[in-house]
């Protein structure tokens, strides 16, 4: 935790989501802990599955969790088929209150769930830029969907660890990736650190052994973010007012 508090001095930030890490699953003790210590500060993504009861939902609301996360990417299922069965299962779970859907997953999925995203009775969060392959730039298939879920309003798109779409040493090739969206809708673009920067599942690995983090320089990431958007004041909307709004801060 004194980790985390250091790192915010460092960026002057005040505010932290606390998202769910998919190693831990659906035991959300962890993340509830953190954003107790944190206190007002800190809303939270959870984790849930159909074995979740409602009663932990109402509970998990209550400590400032404000959405669900689906990781499809992590888990290795880019199937878009079952990408929409996934997440009707949690439209219906939170359909009717103030939560949102995150999903990390990659560009042909959401190509496959535009409809029903589309549809959505709730907010929907793309992690980490929706997936992009920045190398490919705002081309390649799937990226104009994006543009266009972003100017319907419909969608969140998280500019957030640069790292997991391009493989340049100075992310130079997500520039353009996030401009665009930026301009597609200002209102609904969200930075994130993606601390403590957790590493990629390697197959054959054993559960007990520790997958290494990435080595990242958060205040050279949250640098770019003044190359995306010079202007300060469309910075303030991105890193102060659409968190405040989408997170009930």
């Amino acid at each position: 935790m004194e980790e985390l508090r250091s790192l915010h001095r460092a960026l002057h930030m005040d505010r932290v989501i606390v998202v769910q890490t998919t190693v831990y699953a659906t035991d959300n003790s962890g993340a509830l802990d953190a954003m107790k210590q944190l206190g007002a500060r800190a809303r939270g993504v959870a984790v849930i599955d159909v074995k979740t009861p409602d009663s932990a939902l109402a509970d998990m609301n209550r400590a400032g969790i404000r959405g669900i996360r689906l990781n499809l990417e992590t888990a290795g299922q880019t199937d878009p088929a079952l990408g929409r069965q996934r997440f009707q299962a949690a439209v219906d779970r939170v359909k009717g209150g103030k939560w949102h859907v995150q999903i990390y997953t990659r560009l042909p999925v959401i190509e496959g769930m535009k409809d029903q995203i589309a549809a959505a009775p709730m907010p929907v969060v793309f992690d980490h830029f929706g997936g992009v392959k920045a190398a490919l730039g705002t081309s390649q298939p799937g990226f104009e969907t994006l543009l266009n879920l972003l100017k319907m309003g419909k969608v969140y798109v998280k500019i957030s660890a640069p790292y997991r779409s391009s493989e340049l040493p100075d992310y130079s090739d997500v520039a353009p990736v996030a401009k665009a969206l930026i301009a597609a809708n200002p209102r609904r673009i969200l930075w994130g650190s993606d601390w403590p920067h957790p590493g990629l599942p390697v197959p054959g690995r054993n559960n007990s052994e520790i997958t290494p983090f990435f080595q990242i320089d958060d205040g050279r990431v949250l640098n770019l973010l003044a190359t995306w958007a010079p202007d300060p004041a469309l910075r303030k909307t991105i890193l102060v007012d659409n968190p405040a709004e989408l997170y009930g801060f």
